[in-house]
């Protein structure tokens, strides 16, 4: 009898264990956004976006610091709805989209914060070949089976502020303003395993 209910508990916490392991999940670029807002001379807060975005999130309900972020935006997917400014956004004068195709977010940390589903998530930003250190204010949405795809899904916002000058790009700083704010919303699945 003793045996039999060591080896329940044990099986129950293993089956505890694999359902608390971390996850990986791959980023929906269609329900994926990167916005980015800044000051005109103080008159007005213009706002653009990135088009293509793709990477991984892996995420540990159990132990968030076991969870991690790696993000490539690529950057001549700059959408502001203007035509005008984004060629001028893609040029030398700014982001330098030939020379600096893409930015990246790789995490260093993720640790809880205060709030339910609230963490910090520091990680490496690359932008216009610049490398630094920033902290995104995440809240998680959802983390459940998707009803549509029936496989895992998590849906996290962020934001953050940066200075672009931080990465070398000062192009009218501070008439056009250094501070850059930055909203994040992604939505993203657990692939499906290829039957057999």
């Amino acid at each position: 009898m003793f045996v039999r209910t060591l080896l329940a508990t044990a099986v129950a916490l293993a089956s505890a264990s694999a359902f608390a392991a971390a996850e990986t999940y791959v980023i929906d670029p269609t329900h994926t956004q990167a916005e980015f807002t800044w000051s005109h001379f103080g008159f007005s807060n213009p706002s653009g976006n990135f088009d293509k975005i793709e990477g991984s999130i892996t995420y540990d309900a159990a132990d968030p610091a076991q969870s991690s972020v790696d993000v490539t935006i690529a950057i001549d997917s700059i959408n502001t709805h203007v035509e005008k400014l984004d060629n001028h956004m893609k040029s030398p004068d700014i982001f330098d989209a030939a020379k600096y195709p893409t930015a990246t977010f790789k995490s260093t940390k993720v640790e809880k914060a205060a709030g339910e589903g609230k963490f910090k998530v520091t990680g490496d930003l690359t932008i216009h070949g610049v490398t630094r250190s920033v902290v995104l204010d995440t809240t998680l949405n959802r983390a459940e089976e998707h009803p549509m795809k029936k496989v895992p899904a998590i849906g996290f916002d962020a934001s953050t502020t940066i200075k672009r000058s931080d990465f070398g790009i000062d192009y009218l700083v501070p008439k056009v303003s250094d501070e850059i704010r930055i909203k994040i919303t992604t939505e993203a699945t657990v692939p499906k395993k290829d039957a057999g």
